[in-house]
């Protein structure tokens, strides 16, 4: 009931991701003091303490991404709860079953009213209800039958009725609100309460089972070619690998680079390739091919190439390096060192497959964590407070080429105030133009907090409330641009100058 009353409170009648942060931070607790099986286990207390954190990270600093993980980590506490391991797949499937499961739990519900109150015998019950009904029946008829009586009674019915629709219409909820507490009520219940049995679960694949034997052992069909593949492959990467580090590690970089080519689409292709070379050494060695008795040459074949493959892996970390180096980090420069990250640990999770015969499912599930995991860190990441940092010690260090980020990309309040250094900046151009970016902040900074003061605390953001009194304590600094001309004029010869490093 209080998790059914906490979402109503922060999602139908909330606006804005602090009401979210305290539904996920409060249901943890209630789902397990609901649910009837009380999982204890470490998927449970690692889903719940990742709940935790994101509640944490809502209140500071919200987004829609965020909002969303939460829900998907509510549906994976429910599997916890309910002895389930959440790999990624399943959550899916579990969230599908709340329609069936919701439904079976709110008749189960309907049917335990019946235990609340007094157990009356049906003989007992008719011999009430059936005097009742005649009471009511022939009375009326009575009434009908005097005209005098028809006007009093209707006087009064009308004042009843009137009173009754007075109350209905101050207190009786919208459709929507009772279209919403149904749809609430349904899923808590299929959350709760799935349609999993224990014979069910045990059915699903195991780790125990996750292991390919290799006992029998027999010539594979598919070996001379998977093998003239990885020959192939490695004779191919040590080529590209050898141009690569003659033509991005041992040489100066010129004047005129195109460091967007090279640093920055280049890189994200270097990416698509491990990639690729996770999928091919994962649909290699399955099958008939870890039943194979010539499996151990394979995979010395294997090892030289994933040996390659990592080398590729640092050649795309220096064009990253390169493109940062050019002028700046940005939030999708940090995508991409999270992006070849999450690569190289799922081309690690492909060797750990190989070496250990495990099954394709067994990797499946494990790249999908890894996946899902680098977008909880994304998520919580405050990406703009370490953006513009670094960028601004580059700047403060006689380097203005990371101006350009500031310039020309939006910074939320985690960044904002870390700009304030730059108004001491012996570059006018740029600190002036930082001084009437942080008088627009201001402003708009001002209409927001207003909007939410008559939204309410739902909409309460910790970043913002921050952001604004340290704002406020230095606007003596840029009082100057309030004049949103004066601003303007500003704001324009930053970006003019700033562009010269785009």
């Amino acid at each position: 009931l209080l998790l059914f009353v906490i979402s109503d409170l922060t999602i139908y009648r909330g606006h804005g991701f602090a009401g979210l942060a305290l539904l996920f931070a409060a249901a943890p607790a209630l789902m397990w003091i609901s649910s009837y099986r009380r999982g204890a286990g470490a998927s449970c207390w690692v889903v719940g303490a990742m709940l935790i954190l994101l509640a944490a990270k809502m209140v500071w600093l919200g987004s829609v991404l965020l909002a969303l993980i939460g829900f998907v980590l509510l549906v994976a506490y429910a599997m916890a709860l309910a002895g389930l391991r959440p790999y990624v797949p399943e959550i899916i499937f579990y969230a599908a079953q709340i329609i069936q499961s919701g439904y079976l739990g709110i008749i189960t519900y309907f049917r335990s009213l019946g235990k609340l109150g007094p157990v009356i015998p049906r003989t007992v019950g008719i011999s009430v209800l059936l005097p009742c009904v005649a009471f009511v029946a022939f009375g009326w008829l009575f009434v009908l039958a005097n005209p005098d009586l028809v006007v009093t009674f209707s006087k009064g019915f009308r004042v009843f009725f009137e009173t009754i629709n007075e109350w209905f219409s101050t207190f009786f909820p919208e459709y929507s609100d009772l279209a919403f507490w149904l749809a609430a009520f349904w899923i808590v219940l299929g959350l709760l309460r799935p349609i999993h049995n224990r014979k069910a679960m045990e059915s699903l694949p195991d780790e125990s089972r996750e292991a390919v034997s290799t006992e029998e052992q027999f010539d594979a069909f598919l070996y001379p070619a998977c093998r003239n593949t990885i020959l192939t492959l490695i004779a191919l990467f040590a080529v590209y690998l050898a141009f690569e580090f003659q033509t991005l590690w041992f040489r100066e970089i010129p004047s005129g680079f195109y460091y967007s080519g090279y640093a920055h689409e280049g890189a994200a292709w270097l990416t698509v390739a491990l990639g690729l070379a996770t999928v091919v050494l994962s649909l290699v060695f399955r099958g008939s091919i870890l039943r194979d008795a010539r499996l151990k040459k394979l995979r010395r074949l294997s090892w030289i190439w994933s040996l390659e493959n990592l080398l590729l892996a640092v050649a795309v970390y220096n064009r990253l390096f390169i493109y940062v180096g050019f002028n700046g980090m940005t939030r999708m420069r940090i995508v991409g060192f999270y992006g070849i990250t999450a690569v190289v640990i799922g081309f690690a999770l492909v060797l750990w497959k190989i070496a250990g015969n495990r099954r394709f499912l067994w990797l499946v599930r494990r790249q999908l964590w890894t996946l899902a995991i680098f977008v909880y860190l994304f998520a919580l990441t405050p990406l703009d407070s370490f953006v513009v940092k670094s960028n601004v010690q580059r700047i403060l260090s006689g380097d203005p080429a990371p101006s350009v980020q500031i310039s020309v990309h939006p910074i939320d309040s985690e960044g904002i105030l870390s700009l304030l250094p730059l108004l001491e900046c012996d570059n006018k151009i740029i600190r002036e133009g930082v001084r009437a970016l942080l008088a627009e902040h201001q402003q708009s900074a001002e209409r927001l907090a207003a909007e939410r003061n008559q939204l309410g605390w739902t909409t309460y953001q910790l970043a913002d409330r921050k952001s604004l009194v340290q704002l406020r304590l230095n606007a003596e600094k840029w009082k100057h641009y309030k004049n949103s001309a004066d601003r303007a004029g500003a704001l324009e010869r930053f970006h003019e100058y700033a562009f010269q490093w785009y």
